[in-house]
């Protein structure tokens, strides 16, 4: 057997992002995928739904991805309201075959705040996605966990280091994806 010891991951870094030009998108906080996490519903549900409750009084676009099977089974501590933008995934990238990049574009959106389950899966794979796409991403790492510490570590490595890479974690650097808090992330 190998033994590896993964690099350090860089500490999160407070981020000022513009209402404007910014969506917050959550994936997968719904029956029965959450339910079945402790994870989920004790650390991550409450810390999405406080950074919605901040993201909605600044004006800022939210917006909702799952498989269509659970489509209208949200948690109702964070769940869609009126307005915001619904669609059913087929992928972990929440890019592939949808129109997100289109409808986010016509929004104006050039960053993205990406939320939900897991880090190591559908926020992971939509961060790359997101990046060659060019948008800048921030990921709060208390509001996307996944079931051990292996997965999160991996997850977090992998976000910083994929092809748009951003390995020192610089606060929202450009078409990248950035490490952050809920609770280091302001609206301007």
């Amino acid at each position: 057997m190998i033994t590896l010891q993964m690099p350090p991951i860089p500490a999160p870094v407070a981020v000022t992002v513009k209402a404007a030009s910014t969506a917050m998108l959550v994936f997968d906080v719904v029956e029965p995928i959450c339910t079945s996490q402790p994870k989920c519903l004790k650390t991550m549900v409450p810390a999405i739904s406080a950074l919605l409750a901040r993201a909605r009084k600044a004006g800022i676009t939210v917006g909702y991805g799952t498989r269509a099977p659970n489509i209208s089974k949200w948690l109702p501590e964070v769940a869609p309201a009126a307005g915001d933008i619904t669609f059913v995934s087929y992928a972990q990238d929440r890019f592939f075959n949808t129109d997100l990049d289109k409808t986010l574009k016509a929004k104006g959106v050039t960053t993205l705040i990406l939320t939900g389950w897991k880090i190591s899966g559908s926020v992971l794979y939509t961060s790359v996605g997101a990046t060659l796409r060019d948008y800048t991403v921030v990921i709060p790492v208390d509001a996307s966990l996944g079931p051990n510490d292996y997965e999160e570590v991996i997850g977090l490595y992998q976000i910083l280091n994929q092809n748009s890479a951003n390995p020192t974690n610089q606060p929202l650097k450009e078409k990248t994806s950035t490490l952050s808090r809920t609770d280091l992330i302001t609206f301007q």
